[in-house]
């Protein structure tokens, strides 16, 4: 039932994504329910995000025409020999789950992609707010065979990825906030969710769910700090599919050359771009709050702190200028 629900949903966004005008009975013969059925699913549909016009006796509009994503082209940037790797969802609940559930038969360097999450994530149980084709919403899997310690600093390549390619766009002044987000003028940009299954001792199989706001709604809610998209900082409009392209060549290269040398060779990348570095910062981990000037990271990903007990590591918590 579900299935055949997320099918019908889609059929209807192919149709609408133009812009014009589509009746509900034209809409119901194209997917074989009824008005009623449709006007359900156009319901459901503004809900995850979508601005839909009704108007009386002509039907349901888009309030603007919306590029989906398309693997067919995706695919004619990064190479057809990654048909496997890909695959292209309307909607889903949650790429990285996604992934979670289909590990073992998944590819190296797979990729979930989804138009909407009903169910996206962020770090320590956050909400990702994941509104209808508006973003980059992306997991990719990839095994470390040299295990859990071969991982170190992962989400902090992944950050180093999402600045180089915001670099390509013609976006130069992106910050690294240790560990996981991508800033623009001090407002979130991207924000990276690392997850980790494998035994102690065997390959360990990196979930890389990846969320890069492209041109989120005017009205849109349940976001809890500043943030920004692509468009109002470059002031133009970006095909998706291309930037998705780009994230998956460059990903690729930076995890083959992180699993052979670690984070070392990105630590000056990180440096420059690193938004705290020799700012004083308060350092939330369960209970326990520390302070300090940043002092920028160390080759296992570590935050570094310098106060009067010297410069210390530290590998988890939530880092800000105020205390928290």
């Amino acid at each position: 039932m579900r299935k055949a629900a997320a099918l019908t949903r889609s059929k209807i966004i192919q149709v609408l994504a133009s812009g014009e005008f589509h009746s509900g009975e034209d809409l119901g013969e194209l997917t074989g329910i009824s008005r009623s059925a449709v006007a359900n699913h156009i319901k459901y549909l503004a809900d995850i995000g979508l601005d839909i016009f009704s108007v009386k006796g002509r039907g349901y509009r888009l309030a603007n025409p919306i590029q989906l994503l398309n693997k067919d082209s995706i695919l004619s940037l990064i190479g057809h020999k990654h048909q496997e790797n890909i695959d292209v969802f309307t909607i889903i609940d949650s790429t990285n789950t996604f992934i979670k559930q289909n590990l073992q038969a998944l590819p190296q360097g797979y990729m979930c992609l989804a138009e909407a999450q009903t169910s996206g994530r962020g770090r320590r149980g956050k909400t990702w707010v994941s509104p209808f084709g508006s973003s980059i919403y992306m997991s990719m899997a990839w095994t470390f065979s040299g295990g859990y310690q071969s991982m170190v600093g992962l989400s902090l390549l992944v950050g180093i990825g999402i600045n180089r390619v915001m670099q390509k766009l013609g976006i130069h002044d992106c910050k690294l906030k240790w560990p996981n987000d991508v800033y623009h003028n001090n407002k979130k940009l991207a924000g990276i969710l690392i997850e980790v299954e494998g035994q102690v001792g065997s390959d360990a199989n990196a979930i890389i769910g990846i969320g890069v706001n492209v041109d989120l709604p005017k009205n849109i809610s349940g976001i809890d700090q500043p943030f920004t998209d692509i468009k109002e900082i470059l002031n133009r409009s970006l095909d998706r599919n291309e930037l998705i392209a780009m994230l998956f060549s460059t990903l690729t290269e930076m995890l083959k050359e992180f699993e052979s040398s670690g984070l070392r060779p990105f630590m000056e990348e990180w440096k420059k771009a690193d938004l705290f570095y020799n700012q004083y910062v308060y350092l939330v981990s369960g209970n326990n709050q520390i302070h300090g000037v940043s002092k920028g990271i160390n080759e296992s990903g570590a935050l570094l702190l310098e106060n009067s007990g010297g410069i210390t590591p530290h590998h988890g918590g939530e880092i800000s200028v105020r205390k928290l």
